[in-house]
This record gives C-alpha cells, structure tokens and sequence, in this order.
C-alpha cells in the first residue's frame, strides 16, 4: 500500500466537509498539476493519504482512504485531467504542524519539506509512520 498527502484550505474543502461525505468520499477535483495527476493516476484502492491544511493551519489533521480509482476530473472540459475520489477514515487526535514536520530531522527529505507547492504528494513508509506517531495514531 502506498501513502499519499491531499492539501487543501479548510475554507475551500475542510476536513469537516469530508467527513461529511461518509463512504461516499468526495472527487479530488480541480488539480492542475501534471505531477499531482500522475501521483492520482498511481493510486490504488484503499491507498491512505494525510489531508492538510496548507495555508490557513498548516498542518496534518486526517487520515484519508482512496475510494475510487483516477478517472476524468468533472471539473475539467478536456481529457487530459484526472482525479481519484477520498473519504475521511480517521482524524488525527493531534494535528502535525508543517513547524513540527520540518523541526523533526527523520522527516527532512519529505515532499511536504522539499517541495512545499505539490498538491497531491507521495509519502513514504517511514515517512507515514513517523507523522502518525507524532499525531498520536497507530500506524
């Protein structure tokens, strides 16, 4: 199983929005990113993912499962968009600051530090099991 990180603003899509949605989940929609796409279009089913706050909070406060598989973004008027869909599995007791994140040395070379603006990131084995600790989630 892979992992992943979805951001977003809890003024745009929070994470109380998504838990709203139940096993349903909700289109990751509106990325605009070739990496992000492809990140998307490498996801498998029941794939994990961090959801964070990027701008407002900067922080990690879910755990999301991918739910449905890449397919054409309904937002977008041309092919070339895909998206997969996400729903909530379980909220972090503590959010993970991207302060704390960039503090902790074992998770220096994460995407979320090296290349900040990535949408839709892959997150490594040691690199999930790290943030979960420090969120007070059993990996």
């Amino acid at each position: 199983m892979a992992h992943w990180l979805f951001k977003s603003e809890p003024d745009v899509f929070s994470w109380e929005m998504l838990l709203a949605k139940g096993k349903t989940g909700e289109e990751w929609s509106g990325i605009r990113n070739y990496q992000a796409r492809n990140n998307m279009r490498a996801m498998k089913l029941g794939d994990k993912g961090f959801f964070y706050y990027s701008n407002q909070g900067k922080a990690i406060v879910g755990i999301v499962e991918v739910c449905k598989l890449a397919h054409r973004d309904s937002t977008s008027h041309v092919d070339s968009w895909d998206c997969v869909d996400i729903r909530a599995a379980s909220g972090l007791p503590k959010p993970v600051s991207l302060e704390t994140i960039k503090t902790d040395r074992r998770l220096a070379d994460m995407v979320l530090v090296k290349n900040s603006r990535l949408s839709v990131q892959p997150v490594t084995s040691e690199e999930w099991e790290i943030v979960c600790a420090l969120g007070g989630v059993k990996a």
